[in-house]
């Protein structure tokens, strides 16, 4: 992070509104047009997800302030959610309930991700990036602002939806750095989209959480978060529309809308999107092969990894009595160690070392797990937590750049975002599979299968170096 004011500065200088509207040339393939684009995705991207992340620390009270209220869509929906705690055998206690429901409720916005990411990257193929990034901007203020006015939980969901189907930035933002020409700029575009999740999820439910103890007498808790949330995104609509550059020139792009989106709609079929079927016609056997492993390790990862994260806080709760502030604190210094080592470590990986990168990442992941599933001391979860982090900091920036070096040039929007649509699946359905596990067996046993089944990502990962080598 230590280079970051100067390419502000940088940027700031270049930034002409009209200039940066031009698209990219010559520029684009320079180290000085590469680092000015990654600078600006990284800004847009870090203001977007200071927004996006002030419900995170909110949602549970949220939760009870429609239950408390209740509200009768609410009422409905936890019925639902109660008669399927019975069901798996979740501890009776309402509150842990309302962690499912919660859960549950979160997923929606992942499953919408699987749907939308490959349609808004097949859209930006076509039509360019930086006006379907606008278009996703646009979507999210409209969501945010919903979320401020919502009274009634009918209203607040309809808010998550339009923000689960409008958040495409992120993808977005995984295809402008791939359209970088040199490998290195993609290898460090990608560790500095890392760092901004990192910051982002580090610094925003703190102000969230924050915000949300400011509010005046008769105001609703939640109100001035989601103002503030309306703020970034309006923030974020301005610094995008005057600085970030169209990275797709006209040339490059594909010729047909109708046919990109046959493609994409395609991969609404699971076996379609792991097979990378709306970019994998023109490929070599070998570089096809390799794309599926590349997929199937991606979305594993985040299957198991997601669903780990999701347990983690109440692993802590029941072995360490950890507070919602103490609990707030873990995740903050969670979220600093992974920003240090995506700054500093992540983005200085050579290119061609990524995959030996992500293996030794998955197997800290694992012994990671085993530490905190295992842990009865503050030295072995801290322990744990280091291991967690530096998975986290390196696995998803890793494979993303692998995976970015595969297709033509006109199919990067769409290859990353089917790559998002795999995270998303995973993060669905990783949750509520490990929450399960873990309220049947308990935290050790679903700890210690889930640290187990990292070694299949890390026997796959295998088998693409034995490919590159041969």
């Amino acid at each position: 992070m230590e280079g970051d004011a100067s390419r502000i500065t940088e940027t700031m200088s270049l930034g002409k509104s009209q200039e940066s509207r031009r698209p990219f040339k010559e520029p684009l393939g320079t180290e000085v047009g590469s680092t000015r684009v990654i600078t600006i995705v990284f800004i847009a991207l870090l203001i977007d997800l200071l927004g996006f992340t002030l419900i995170l620390p909110l949602l549970p009270s949220i939760l009870d302030h429609y239950s408390n209220n209740n509200d009768s869509f609410y009422m409905t929906l936890q019925h639902g959610v109660d008669w399927f705690s019975e069901v798996v055998q979740v501890p009776s206690e309402r509150k842990y309930n309302s962690v499912l429901f919660g859960g549950l409720i979160g997923s929606i916005f992942s499953i919408l991700q699987f749907f939308s990411s490959p349609l808004t990257g097949a859209t930006s193929d076509y039509f360019g990036r930086r006006p379907i990034m606008l278009l996703t901007v646009i979507g999210m203020i409209a969501s945010y602002s919903l979320w401020a006015i919502s009274r009634s939980f009918e209203l607040f969901i309809f808010s998550r939806i339009l923000g689960g189907i409008s958040k495409g930035n992120v993808s977005l933002s995984t295809a402008i750095i791939a359209d970088l020409q040199s490998p290195k700029a993609r290898s460090k575009g990608m560790a500095m989209i890392g760092v901004a999740f990192s910051l982002g999820f580090t610094f925003g439910p703190m102000l969230g959480a924050y915000l949300s103890m400011e509010k005046e007498k008769g105001e609703i808790f939640y109100v001035r978060s989601a103002m503030f949330a309306v703020m970034f995104a309006v923030i974020d609509l301005a610094f995008v529309f005057m600085l970030l550059p169209e990275t797709l020139p006209k040339e490059k792009r594909v010729s047909s809308i109708v046919s990109g989106f046959q493609s994409a709609a395609g991969l609404i079929s699971p076996r379609a999107l792991f097979q990378f079927s709306a970019v994998s016609q023109n490929m070599e056997t070998s570089s096809k092969e390799n794309l599926k492993i590349l997929g199937l390790v991606y979305f594993l990862y985040l299957f198991l990894f997601s669903g780990l994260e999701y347990t983690l806080s109440f692993l802590v709760h029941q072995h360490f009595q950890f507070s919602s502030l103490e609990q707030g604190k873990m995740f903050f210094f969670i979220g600093i160690t992974m920003a240090v080592i995506q700054g500093g470590y992540t983005r200085q990986i050579e290119p061609g070392n990524e995959v030996k990168t992500v293996k030794r990442a998955i197997m800290a992941s694992a012994l990671g797990f085993l530490f905190v599933g295992w842990s009865s001391n503050m030295i072995l979860l801290g322990t744990g937590l280091l291991f967690y982090s530096f998975a986290a900091a390196t696995v998803v920036p890793c494979l993303s750049t692998v995976v970015s070096g595969y297709g033509l040039a006109s199919q990067k929007g769409t290859l990353m975002g089917i790559l998002r649509s795999l995270g998303a699946l995973a993060r669905a359905f990783g949750p509520i599979v490990s929450a399960t596990v873990y309220w049947l067996a308990g935290a050790e046993v679903c700890f210690t299968v889930c640290a187990f089944s990292f070694l299949l990502p890390f026997i796959l990962l295998g088998y693409i170096q034995k490919q590159r080598k041969e």
